[in-house]
């Protein structure tokens, strides 16, 4: 049995973990971490947990996190790099939920989200964990930066057509739209349910700091540079992420039903839906899995394809624990296998 800690437990995707991780054969929850909860019961908190964690919460500082086997970090953007290579030169594999190591290049990383990048030595290290593109490296990892939600969504609805060589590159489009977790369980008055629902709007339009994340990934199966015009949108509901993703064809008459079939045949966790469909946000509820459907409207020269997850569970938790497994040698599958809740 290996033995998990949590750090930063008592965000959306800390008791995502938490939920996932109490049903698990393979691992214990051996420690949970928060400063501001430091002391109080985890299901005191989180009385969905009641019965099935008994954990007390205790701070970060004073957890014997150097003895995991495996450490997450669900936490804000600049903590893990701060932590984990102490914890790593102590024996100890991390996976990040942040996006500490998801740039390969420390100056691009400090331009995005605004401070030097503390451990920059670890980001040529650290392996992008979308098993789908990357399992062989996954596996035995020391440490995964898990990716971005949006970018789960986009790039395995792009990369198909990417490696095939059959869209132009340069003339990518991914309009995507979140539910309200996907910022986080802190205060925000932008958030209040009176301020989101009935309402649909986008948001970093300029820019967002997923947009070079999903970028470097489509490159490496580009082949060469990458043009992509990244949208985001907020939703007024609380789980999913819906992205809508437009290529230029090279080739029309593709086959583009068969080129996604075959690419993720054999994926636990990428469902490619049958001809004409549209898949939904509420289809994934809870679940890890991405499904995927293929279009070429009207029978012109541009592939529509709709991607969804929930930004909580593949987009964040699923995936970690997914990276977890392929990491420590367990069964991928293990512990995911559930379905999406309905309704």
């Amino acid at each position: 049995m290996h033995r998990v800690a949590i750090v930063g437990a008592t965000g959306y995707t800390g008791v995502e973990l938490l939920r996932l991780l109490v049903g698990h054969p393979g691992v214990e929850i051996a420690c949970v971490t928060s400063r501001r909860a430091a002391g109080r019961p985890v299901a005191e908190i989180f009385p969905s947990l009641r019965g099935h964690v008994d954990l007390v919460y205790v701070a970060p500082e004073e957890a014997p996190l150097a003895e995991m086997d495996l450490v997450f970090f669900a936490t804000p953007n600049g903590t893990a790099m701060r932590d984990a290579p102490a914890l790593l030169d102590a024996g100890a594999r991390v996976i990040d939920l942040a996006a500490d190591f998801r740039l390969r290049d420390p100056e691009e990383w400090a331009r995005w989200y605004g401070e030097p990048h503390a451990c920059p030595e670890l980001l040529a290290e650290a392996v992008y964990g979308l098993p789908e593109l990357f399992r062989e490296e996954i596996r035995g990892a020391r440490l995964v930066a898990n990716p971005g939600c949006y970018p789960t969504a986009v790039t395995l609805g792009l990369v198909p057509l990417l490696e095939a060589g059959l869209v132009d590159a340069a003339r990518l489009v991914a309009d995507a739209k979140s539910g309200a977790s996907g910022a986080g369980r802190r205060a925000r008055e932008d958030l209040l349910l009176a301020e989101t629902a009935d309402s649909v709007r986008a948001y970093a339009v300029p820019g967002h700091r997923h947009h070079p994340e999903i970028v470097q990934t489509l490159a490496r199966f580009a082949e060469g540079p990458v043009g992509l015009t990244f949208v985001p949108h907020l939703m007024p509901m609380v789980r999913g992420i819906h992205a809508t993703l437009y290529a230029e064809l090279r080739d029309p008459a593709a086959d583009l039903q068969r080129l996604y079939e075959t690419r993720y045949a054999g994926e636990p966790f990428v469902d490619v839906m049958p001809a004409g469909s549209h898949p939904e946000t509420r289809g994934v509820r809870g679940a890890n899995v991405c499904r995927i459907a293929v279009h070429r409207p009207v029978g012109g020269d541009c592939a529509v394809v709709l991607s969804v997850i929930d930004n909580l569970v593949k987009g964040a938790a699923g995936q970690a624990v997914q990276n977890m497994n392929l990491v420590l040698g367990l069964p991928e599958t293990m512990g995911l296998e559930g379905p999406a809740l309905l309704p």
